[in-house]
């Protein structure tokens, strides 16, 4: 028989358990209902209201054949598969064998695949992530498998159909911080809300069951689906255009390069592209960040020689000088101490304005700013737009910098006159030259033709025009002096058979940290038929390894010109 001294003492050691317990119960409850509250109130919530995001689709991105109408998709929607498994579904003995077929067929790195079977091993877990974005085939392949444990459900991405083709202009759709969808560059970036559209919500009270409440409240806001783009770029001029800049780029072994084809007459992009481009499919595959920059419109750079043409046009505006002025060159100016010498010290002795352009006379064009004045050159300077965004509908546009034209010292005029001392983007050459091409009026450039929303409203870009920047006589004099540039000058490189073309030279060298390199830059930019221009085209390359614009990007802008010229069926201009 037990003692009564023992019965005694398990009921102390059961008391004090149970009291234990009852304290440390009540301390739960405590923590739970105040320390907790706030947590386990939004569980509750959770568990008795329906609050569920409603997602936009994004919308998407359209360029044209303009000679059609037909439209095809840049940048779409398009549904992939998240691949994940159920480790605990999966039997022990097949875990080795499906971590090696999905690693293969996945192509896993070795360190991927050392992940996926540790994932895999996890006995008791319920879900474990294994890849994103599966093709339809890829699935297809491991559904025909049929292994325990491995399920897929679907997720739309973005998608750009034609890979590289006007990649910096669309840029991308990448992530924010949060994990949320983020428009980056390009039309993308700019766009990004209009293409995003408005989230909405379903909100309400749910029974036990999960069915609705009928009497309780509930709320709702429909998703606003994002609106499309359709784009004034034509898929075939950007895809031959920018396919012969990349060649060219390849060829001379450039650092980088822009090309620009615009109708001068309203603004409108037909084509634009930097070398070297990138797939937005495969963006987080950049190694170099720098790629997703838009050339024409992000990178501003000392222009050169092609600014002369905005220099005379200037003087010709002002009635200082005509194509038949003349000017007696030594080679050579001196300038507050600075010296300035012509192209391979070259001295022309005298010469009218047409073979200062011809040639591309430094000193010349010096002289004629010196008529100008300083101030009015640089007021014309800031007429034709430079030193200020155009306003294009891209992320992201530079303003380049010509604070250095109000400076008091001639220098700074002297040296600007033939573009070196300030900087500008392709985009502003092209579109100061589009004045010159559309009777001294310059068109806003604009790369979206319409905006389409989902409620059938649409919005489509009307072309904008400044006031007058030079008279429409002065263009008729300049016009006449670039096509000379062609026709006996530095730019008969580019001289078409059938056709005028009006164009300039500019063959600059780069500056960094206030000295210039033996690197240059070179740029080819004018307009054609001269007589009656349909299209700006400009090339520009940054450090190729040639001497000279004319044996760079002079040969790059014929080609393309050409082509232009005979996609569209532009009738000759030669009599």
């Amino acid at each position: 028989m037990r003692s009564r001294s023992t019965d005694d003492k398990t009921i102390g050691i059961i008391f004090v358990f149970i009291l234990l317990a009852s304290f440390f119960i009540l301390l739960r409850l405590a923590k739970l209902q105040l320390l907790d509250h706030k947590y386990y109130a939004v569980l509750a919530s959770n568990a008795h209201e329906i609050y569920k995001q409603l997602y936009p689709r994004r919308g998407g991105i359209y360029i044209q054949d303009t000679r059609t109408g037909k439209e095809y998709p840049i940048a779409i929607n398009r549904p992939y598969y998240i691949l994940y498994a159920v480790p605990r579904e999966i039997p022990k003995s097949e875990v080795n064998s499906t971590t090696e077929y999905l690693a293969s067929l996945l192509q896993f790195k070795p360190e991927e695949k050392d992940l996926l079977l540790q994932k895999l091993s996890r006995e008791e877990d319920p879900y474990e992530p294994i890849a994103k974005k599966i093709s339809d085939d890829t699935l297809e392949k491991i559904k025909s498998e049929n292994l325990p444990g491995i399920y897929y459900t679907t997720q739309e991405y973005r998608y750009y159909p034609e890979n590289n083709l006007a990649s910096q202009e669309l840029g991308f759709l990448g992530m924010n911080q949060d994990g949320s969808n983020a428009g980056r560059y390009g039309l993308e970036g700019f766009w990004d809300k209009i293409l995003a559209g408005q989230s909405g919500f379903l909100s309400g009270e749910r029974g036990a069951l999960g069915s609705w409440i009928p009497l309780a409240g509930r709320t709702s806001k429909d998703a606003e689906d994002g609106a499309d783009l359709l784009l004034t770029l034509d898929r075939t001029l950007e895809y031959k255009a920018c396919e012969r800049l990349n060649q060219g780029g390849d060829e001379y072994k450039a650092k980088s390069g822009a090309l620009i084809i615009m109708d001068p007459s309203t603004g409108a992009i037909l084509a634009m592209c930097s070398y070297p481009d990138f797939n937005p499919n495969d963006y987080n595959q950049v190694k170099d960040i720098n790629v997703f920059n838009n050339t024409a419109i992000f990178t501003p750079y000392e222009p050169g020689s092609v600014f002369k043409s905005i220099t005379m046009a200037a003087a010709l505006d002002l009635g200082l000088v005509n194509p038949f002025t003349t000017y007696t060159d030594t080679g050579e100016r001196n300038i507050n101490g600075y010296k300035i010498h012509n192209a391979e010290s070259r001295v022309y002795g005298t010469v009218n304005m047409t073979k200062v352009l011809e040639n591309s006379i430094n000193t010349g064009v010096i002289w004629v700013e010196e008529k100008i004045g300083q101030k009015r050159f640089e007021d014309y300077v800031e007429k034709f737009g430079f030193g200020k965004k155009t306003g294009i509908s891209l992320d992201t546009e530079s303003a380049g910098d010509i604070t250095s034209l109000g400076k008091t010292s001639a220098i700074y005029g002297a040296n600007g006159s033939f573009g070196q001392g300030f900087t500008t983007t392709p985009l502003q050459l092209a579109t100061a030259y589009a004045a010159l091409a559309n009777n001294g009026q310059m068109p806003k450039p604009y790369i979206v033709s319409e905006v389409r929303y989902p409620n059938g409203r649409v919005e489509k870009t009307e072309p904008e025009m400044s006031d007058q920047v030079i008279s429409a006589r002065t263009d008729k004099l300049i016009t006449g002096m670039l096509i000379s540039v062609v026709e006996k000058g530095t730019g008969k490189v580019a001289k078409l058979d059938d056709y005028y073309v009006a164009a300039k030279t500019g063959t600059a060298q780069i500056a960094s940290h206030g000295e210039y390199m033996e690197e240059t830059n070179h740029t080819f930019i004018g307009y054609f038929p001269a007589t009656a221009p349909r299209f700006v085209v400009l090339i520009k390359y940054e450090a190729p390894q040639r001497n000279w614009a004319e044996q760079t990007a002079a040969p790059v802008f014929k080609d393309v010109a050409k082509f232009t010229l005979d996609y569209f069926g532009v009738p000759g201009d030669r009599k």
